[in-house]
């Protein structure tokens, strides 16, 4: 699986980290900046993921800032992204089990390593169960693009 990867300049560390633990998953990690701890804009790191995701260049994006709000709600702007604020293993798994979604948001200021690398191993092997939760998917994505 290709996951696009991008934080600000507070989630640095952390993206490194975990572009570092994809590869050891057999996962296809993109980096997609920042690449110096320098202050960044976190809307234009987070377009560059939801644009990937949304174009189908990557399968999944991750994204990392401070709190992980401003990423969440910047990626959630694109149309096919479903973006996700996690913070423990449970809403890591329902995320991707019944929400399908394909952008997982996390805080680089208030979780902890050993959580983050537990977090991104169960929100990617993860499988979205679909049923009664596509019918809800499905109409997420008829009110993003006005139908009825």
């Amino acid at each position: 699986m290709k996951i696009a990867v991008a934080s600000d300049h507070r989630g640095l560390t952390v993206k490194e980290r975990i572009l570092r633990q994809l590869a050891d998953l057999g996962q296809e990690g993109v980096d997609l900046g920042p690449n110096s701890p320098e202050s960044v804009d976190y809307p234009d790191y987070a377009a560059k993921v939801a644009n990937a995701v949304a174009n189908h260049e990557a399968d999944r994006g991750i994204l990392i800032c401070g709190s992980g709000i401003g990423m969440c709600i910047a990626a959630n702007r694109f149309a096919g992204v479903r973006a996700a604020l996690v913070h423990d293993d449970f809403t890591a798994e329902m995320s991707r089990r019944h929400n399908d979604a394909n952008v997982m948001c996390l805080s680089a200021d208030l979780l902890g390593e050993q959580l983050i690398t537990r977090m991104v191993d169960v929100w990617v092997k993860t499988q979205f169960e679909g049923g009664r939760h596509q019918r809800r998917i499905e109409k997420i994505d008829q009110n993003a693009t006005g139908k009825p």
